[in-house]
């Protein structure tokens, strides 16, 4: 009987350590890290990062400064290709009543009637019409911008921040395309009142993730 224990406790022992000197190495984990090269960015349809996005507004303040507004809700997808970056398409959607503020109460009065009628006015958009590459980090994308149901051009400039595999094969990120863009708009052109007149600056930093 004890011998019959010992044996099991050696095989007990011995077959896992002969299944782990089979077994091939673990990978190593490696954090993935952004490339400036655009071309380790895969080719196809890409969807903005909801967690990795800020939209910003800033606003003259009277000429004094720049108030910072940012929009909370944001969508878009993108489709794309390193190869033939001309021939790509961005759409974009905004909440206009996710607004915010780090004054109390002024995010729900921009959002009001007086100014972005987000009642009435739920969304602004942006639909690419054209992608120009400037260089290996730099480009511009121009299309039609609209709010509160006024449609007009605008051009941003765009800067890669990174691009490549992020957690490939994993939930939460595949390939990522990371930019940063500014662009302009007058506000005369939306109706915002005439509290607001000179012209407000754009600027958007998110990340686009590619799940294929």
């Amino acid at each position: 009987m004890r011998t019959a224990l010992l044996l099991c406790a050696a095989l007990a022992v011995a077959v896992p350590a002969a299944l782990a000197a089979d077994a091939p190495p673990a990978k190593p984990f490696v954090l993935p890290h952004g490339s400036k090269d655009i071309n380790t960015a895969v080719a196809g349809d890409y969807t903005l990062d909801t967690n990795h996005v800020g939209v910003i507004a800033k606003v003259s303040h009277m000429g004094f400064s720049l108030s910072v507004f940012r929009f909370e809700k944001v969508t878009a997808t993108l489709t794309f290709d390193p190869k033939a970056i001309a021939k790509s398409q961005l759409s974009a959607t905004v909440q206009t009543a996710s607004i915010s503020s780090n004054v109390p109460g002024f995010a729900a009065e921009l959002a009001g009637e007086k100014y972005l009628n987000a009642a009435a006015f739920p969304e602004a958009t942006f639909v690419s019409t054209a992608f120009h590459k400037k260089d290996a980090t730099h480009g511009t994308v121009t299309g039609t911008f609209t709010l509160k149901g006024k449609s007009k051009p605008i051009t941003f400039a765009v800067t890669l921040i990174g691009a490549g595999p992020g957690f490939a094969g994993g939930p939460v990120m595949g390939h990522v395309i990371g930019i940063h863009a500014e662009g302009a708009i007058d506000p005369q052109d939306y109706d915002m009142g005439p509290f607001f007149k000179e012209p407000i600056q754009l600027v958007i930093d998110t990340e686009f993730d590619h799940k294929g």
